[in-house]
């Protein structure tokens, strides 16, 4: 039986909120009935809600406060004073060991900055990092990192990737993920000075990482990793024109199926397909950034889902907490080190190393 899991969701955060945080928590609850939760925000507005929820109601304890970060809010801003918020107050459960992992929709910079600041990082990374998962012909990848860090070193990479490895068997439960560094050629000498440091550690033997290689973009759609690892300015860009680049594809389909009565019966004889293909790419499906390496489990909504999207992030905390996430990054991460000092000890190195706590 899978032990139970608290989860401190912030009430308040996200444009639907609170009505799709609570009907997201109902959906959550039927698929994993192990689950409790400790939901921050106004009493006032969630316990009706709450109180229409079904079975929710008798394992979700409402923590009141009227405090809320609002979109506009920047990360230094709630830092200094947001410390009452539903999103502060969720995290900090996290910390206090009252809650296993924490989801919110709200704000992105001030989740990032407010998580790292109450949590702290994990022993020996110096970075976190966003991660999530998209689509491929294959199936599904890890992509890391969408936005948190513009610039990064080898070192950085190198961290990534091992987390991101963790995240691929943790979430998609892929036995031996295949890790490659995302670069503008595969051959050995493309990209700049940290890519090529990065990929010379990489490829060493004895590592925590199965790592592929060099790839391109193509490769991502292609499913040629499983765990794609880039820098947060590529990443972001990456992933927002893959998104952008769906849109574009279902709206000339739509179009296309409208020109004609022909085409539209075309349409009614290929529905089943279409619906399909429609589930296939539901980006709700793949909702919930993830930030990697912090000393608790963080999940990021999409700020505009609905209830079945949240539900998806709440599905992506649950298994990061069941199967120990942050427990296999510290380990992985002490075999990283071991073999790096091995490495060292026996010959000459890149000058990418992991950082040791």
């Amino acid at each position: 039986m899978s032990r139970k899991i608290s989860i401190a969701l912030d009430g308040m955060g996200g444009d639907n909120a609170p009505a799709m945080v609570v009907d997201g928590a109902r959906i959550a609850h039927e698929r994993y009935p192990e689950t409790s939760f400790i939901l921050f925000g106004d009493q006032a507005r969630l316990k009706p809600l709450l109180d229409r929820a079904g079975k929710l109601r008798s394992v979700t304890e409402i923590h009141h406060t009227e405090e809320v970060v609002l979109n506009e809010d920047k990360p230094s801003f709630a830092l200094r004073k947001r410390r009452n918020s539903s999103m502060w107050l969720a995290i900090d459960a996290v910390a206090q060991h009252r809650a296993d992992c924490v989801v919110s929709a709200g704000n992105t910079g001030a989740l990032m900055a407010v998580a790292k600041f109450i949590l702290r990082m994990l022993p020996g990374i110096d970075r976190p990092a966003i991660a999530s998962f998209l689509p491929t012909i294959r199936g599904e990848t890890v992509m890391l990192d969408l936005g948190a860090n513009i610039e990064v070193d080898a070192n950085n990479l190198v961290e990534f990737a091992v987390m991101g490895e963790v995240f691929a068997r943790t979430v998609l439960g892929l036995p031996n993920p295949k890790v490659g560094l995302l670069n503008v050629g595969a051959e050995e000498l493309k990209g700049h000075e940290a890519l090529r440091d990065a990929h010379a550690t990489l490829k060493r033997d004895n590592l925590p990482v199965n790592y592929h290689g060099f790839i391109e973009g193509n490769d991502i759609g292609e499913g040629t990793v499983d765990v794609v690892v880039t820098d947060g300015f590529t990443g972001n860009i990456a992933l927002k024109t893959i998104e952008g680049t769906a849109k574009l594809y279902t709206g000339f389909v739509r179009d296309a199926f409208r020109t004609s009565s022909f085409a539209k019966m075309g349409y009614l004889l290929a529905s089943g397909a279409w619906q399909k293909l429609r589930k296939r790419v539901d980006p709700r499906r793949y909702n919930g950034g993830v930030f990697l390496g912090l000393n608790g489990i963080c999940v990021k909504s999409h700020g505009g889902t609905d209830a079945l999207g949240f539900a998806h992030a709440l599905g992506v905390a649950v298994d990061m907490a069941r199967h120990n996430f942050n427990d296999k990054v510290v380990e992985d991460f002490k075999r990283l080190r071991e073999a790096l000092s091995f490495a060292q000890e026996s010959g000459p190195v890149a000058a990418a190393s992991v950082a040791t706590p």
